[in-house]
């Protein structure tokens, strides 16, 4: 399995799990982000994820090894969903095995972090009210650096899932 990876169909947990287990390994944590009815207000019917995935994926392997080199952790892996969601669909999975419980839960919360913060993600939300909009988007909203420049079609990277849950087992 890659550590890092994009589907386009949804997130199998229990496979993705299974593939991080082992007999030195005494905790496990995982992260699943879901997608939420609600954000500032507004009503969401559905959401759109798109990426660069070239990008994205070296980005991706690069903070999953980091974390495990940070926190001496054994396995981990991180799914993203790309394409168009429902409410309450998952829309990204992180699964941490170590040998304690302490460092699965860090290197979990740091992989999390770090793909919101640096992978070329971006998440369209559609209302119930028939508009759309770029989840935190500054830089679509900017003027072009120079005149004549097209403006930027796609918003900043880093987005996050609307929604989410944490789940951790221990063996």
């Amino acid at each position: 399995m890659s550590a890092f990876r994009f589907s386009s169909t949804p997130i199998e947990t229990g496979a993705l799990s299974a593939a991080l287990a082992d007999p030195a390994c005494g905790g496990f944590a995982a992260f699943e982000g879901w997608v939420r009815d609600n954000n500032e207000g507004e009503h969401v019917r559905h959401l759109e994820y798109e990426a660069f995935e070239a990008l994205a994926v070296r980005e991706g392997e690069r903070i999953v090894a980091e974390a495990i080199a940070r926190f001496g952790v054994v396995h981990a892996a991180c799914v993203h969903r790309v394409g168009d969601l429902r409410v309450g669909e998952l829309a990204v999975w992180v699964g941490v095995s170590a040998p304690h419980r302490d460092e699965a839960f860090r290197a979990c919360r740091y992989i999390i972090d770090e793909v919101k913060h640096r992978v070329p993600i971006w998440k369209k939300e559609h209302y119930v009210s028939g508009d759309s909009g770029w989840v935190n988007c500054e830089r679509c909203a900017a003027p072009a650096a120079h005149a004549g420049a097209p403006a930027q079609s796609h918003p900043d990277p880093g987005a996050e899932a609307a929604g989410a849950h944490v789940h951790h087992h221990r063996r």
